[in-house]
């Protein structure tokens, strides 16, 4: 199948006729991401991960597509009736004809101020790994890794600990869109350095550069 990335945290599954969409969020081309998909993961509520109205309106258009999110999300879009789909920790179903692994529970901790919400990390045949905002270690193998390189939530030292942990071949970076080009060179340099001493080889990709995976 093929993984095409866009900007921040959404990247979008191709394979044949089936099309699988996650976390169309604000900050990434979510018309594109969007056009033609089947079906739609979201990891969790904050805007960076869902644009709830181009999603609604994708729905609108296309009665066939199913989304998957956690029950707040669920609610937001409740309108859309049975074309919504609860996600939680420990599901195993198909979207789109893709197999999905659900793991998690909740956002990491921004600040104690701040509101702790659901967040919904997805394996996709068992292979792709994409934890939405969080550092939560499957206890399956992962093939390939969507590591969170910066937020508001993490230090450059949690990304390297997650990638060191989960031990993927493969790893590639999201959730970049709050980084300067000369900030991210930084963190990726470090957890391609740090990583690839422990067998995980990263590599950063542009918004809409495909990969085989």
């Amino acid at each position: 199948m093929q993984l095409t990335k866009f900007t921040h945290s959404c990247v979008r599954f191709d394979d044949g006729d089936r099309t699988l969409v996650v976390d169309p969020g604000v900050f990434s081309e979510v018309s594109a991401a969007l056009d033609g998909a089947d079906a739609v993961l979201i990891t969790h509520e904050h805007a960076d991960h869902i644009d709830l109205e181009q999603l609604r309106a994708a729905a609108e258009r296309d009665p066939r597509l199913r989304i998957w999110a956690p029950e707040p999300v669920a609610g937001e879009l409740s309108e859309l009736g049975e074309q919504v789909l609860t996600s939680a920790p420990g599901q195993a179903f198909e979207a789109a004809g893709f197999r999905v692994r659900t793991f998690g529970g909740q956002h990491a901790l921004i600040h104690a101020t701040i509101p702790v919400v659901p967040n919904v990390g997805y394996l996709v045949e068992d292979t792709v790994y994409h934890p939405g905002d969080s550092f939560i270690v499957p206890p399956v193998p992962v093939g390939l890794l969507l590591a969170p390189i910066s937020a508001p939530w993490s230090k450059v030292g949690e990304v390297i600990d997650f990638v060191v942990a989960v031990r993927a071949p493969r790893v590639l970076g999201i959730h970049e869109a709050v980084l300067s080009d000369a900030g991210r060179a930084l963190v990726e340099g470090h957890v391609s350095r740090i990583g690839g001493e422990h067998g995980s080889e990263y590599k950063p990709l542009a918004p809409a550069e495909t990969i085989e995976v």
